[in-house]
């Protein structure tokens, strides 16, 4: 409730009890017929007030009862009291106004108006006390249309604005397919299609040279078996781009944990904990996060030779930490990297995409440990 409309109310209750206060120093026989009127307005008045649109169906019934008991009030009372009471036809005129659709609204503010003119003309000789609050009855309806027509020309802004958000989100959601189905095309065009291509070339010229120059068309087919090798490693990497089928399941930390119940069948034994309270994440950080604990076992698996690894995901307030380590022979230095599918450059570029972070802890004969942080702001993307 606003503070002018607390003021119109406040006006309301005081004009009743002040003209009640007055007419009781008469001490006639109407005091108690006035009182009673006087409540039953004010209860009236109240109740719509402050239980509005919780009414129901009973709110057009309280507000005729309301203004009907007004009218009753301003009839029964002496004429120079009645022109006091006559002002409570203001707020009672925007009770109706917001009860009431518009054309019946109009309609009752008419009926009240005539009525209130009629009430005072009784009046003889002040036939200029009709004109006030008359005006202020039709004035306050005036101030009422302006205020709804503002209020309609705000919400059709505000559905414009709906609206134009909506569309901009779809143009941006098809912007980014669009730039997405381009990186895949580009990416698989520079790599995949350019060896395919190539590997098409040498097992044509193996095929021309077989009975010729067998030694060298098998050299061909060895170079052709050696580049589709690679193919696969790059296919690997390009579809770790999409977003795993395990997430759709049931979230990050359900695929961690079947990731990790399957690797057991393996033979190492995987400890998966999580600390701290879980959040929602977005696809991306969960895509980078599930790679990297699958990039890593499958080292570990192959190259590590360890009986033991731990996965700990730790929420923290300001950061989400992957930590995987294993009790295998640790990294070789200068030894080149082995590492398949979700490989360490590619997991470095992700994380800077997403403004996280990678440490590498390892040692040879002392294991190895990886280390991912992700902030949590990128993390809810």
């Amino acid at each position: 409730m606003s503070r002018l409309e607390f003021a119109v109310h406040a006006v309301f209750f005081l004009i009743v009890i002040g003209s009640f206060a007055r007419f009781l120093s008469l001490n006639t026989a109407l005091c108690v017929y006035v009182l009673s009127l006087s409540i039953l307005l004010c209860g009236g008045y109240a109740t719509t007030v402050w239980a509005g649109g919780r009414l129901g169906r009973w709110q057009i019934p309280l507000v005729a009862a309301a203004t009907g008991v007004w009218m009753l009030l301003v009839s029964t009372v002496p004429a120079p009291y009645a022109t006091v009471y006559s002002w409570l036809a203001i707020p009672l005129a925007c009770l109706l106004l917001r009860a009431l659709p518009t054309r019946a609204a109009l309609v009752a503010v008419g009926i009240t108006t005539i009525f209130l003119v009629a009430a005072l003309y009784r009046q003889p000789g002040d036939f200029d006390l009709l004109l006030p609050p008359a005006a202020a009855i039709w004035a306050t309806v005036a101030l009422y249309a302006g205020q709804q027509r503002d209020t309609a020309i705000r919400q059709h802004l505000l559905e414009q604005l709906r609206s134009t958000r909506d569309e901009l989100a779809h143009h941006q959601h098809e912007a980014g397919v669009v730039a997405e189905r381009a990186r895949l095309a580009r990416e698989i065009h520079d790599t995949l299609t350019q060896d395919l291509a190539g590997s098409r070339m040498l097992l044509q010229a193996a095929d021309r040279d077989w009975d010729v120059a067998p030694e060298k068309a098998r050299q061909r087919v060895r170079d052709v078996t050696e580049g589709l090798g690679q193919n696969v490693v790059q296919a690997r990497r390009i579809i770790a781009d999409l977003t795993p089928a395990e997430l759709e399941e049931g979230g990050l930390a359900v695929a961690l944990e079947e990731l990790c119940r399957r690797e057991q069948q393996y033979g190492p034994t995987v400890v998966l904990t999580t600390t701290g309270s879980a959040r929602s994440m977005s696809p991306e950080a969960e895509t980078t996060l599930l790679r990297t604990v699958q990039g890593a076992l499958a080292n570990v698996r192959d190259h590590a030779g360890a009986d033991r690894i731990e996965v700990v995901l730790d929420w923290q307030a300001e950061a989400v930490h992957l930590r995987i380590s294993d009790n295998g022979t640790g990294v070789v230095p200068g030894k080149p990297s082995q590492d398949r599918g979700f490989g360490l450059p590619a997991l470095r570029e992700r994380l800077r995409n997403l403004g996280g972070t990678l440490t590498l802890d390892s040692a040879p004969g002392r294991g190895t440990a990886l280390t991912v942080s992700i902030p949590t702001a990128a993390a809810a993307g």
